[in-house]
């Protein structure tokens, strides 16, 4: 295939995601039969720049981008809990799970964004916020699907989840299949070990 649909990201640990699974499962319980598309637990990721289409000729320097850029940062702290969506919790479309990250990670970004932009591919014009989609509002839901949702998540809490240290970061591939989407990693980078124990 000459072009890919492709995507940065980093991922999570088993842990944290089963404990997002949990909360994914009790949510479609609450929410039944109201048109949400959830995000299967093995898709969770956070994305760090979301590239699109992508030429056979740019995947190579994509790849060499990402290397250098990850050697040039240490292993990045995160925390993850709470919940809400956007655009706001009062109108749903996207339902999130928030998370705390370290400075060294926004910067990771930031760095990315500048690189790759020099390869054509536009800059978010949103600053970056850093949150796990984990469900999406279809575009068929009714007005009334849609204060349900919002009354749902208004009173609903996420406390907190987990902390990891991301010590990678990965080119993604999508593929866009009719039962949804499947990423495959395609290329990873090893970010700088830290002398800072997880303990």
């Amino acid at each position: 295939m000459s072009v890919l649909r492709a995507f940065i990201a980093v991922n999570l640990s088993g842990e944290i995601l089963e404990r997002i699974d949990g909360v994914s499962q009790d949510l479609k319980a609450r929410l039944k039969n109201i048109p949400i598309r959830w995000v299967p637990v093995e898709n969770i990721h956070l994305t760090l720049k979301f590239l699109g289409n992508v030429s056979s000729a740019n995947l190579e320097i994509l790849k060499d981008i990402l290397g250098k850029v990850a050697s040039n940062h240490s292993e990045c702290d995160i925390s993850v809990g709470g919940i809400g969506a956007f655009p706001k919790t009062y109108n749903p479309r996207v339902i999130w799970i928030g998370m705390e990250v370290s400075q060294e990670l926004i910067t990771l970004q930031h760095n990315l964004e500048i690189e790759t932009a020099r390869l054509g591919y536009s800059r978010e014009r949103r600053p970056f916020s850093p949150h796990l989609t984990f469900g999406r509002v279809s575009r068929n839901a009714s007005a009334q699907d849609v204060h349900k949702i919002a009354g749902v998540l208004e009173d609903y809490k996420v406390g907190f989840l987990g902390a990891d240290r991301l010590n990678t970061v990965y080119l993604y591939r999508s593929d866009l299949k009719p039962d949804g989407a499947v990423y495959t990693p395609i290329y990873s980078a090893a970010l700088e070990r830290s002398d800072i124990s997880t303990a």
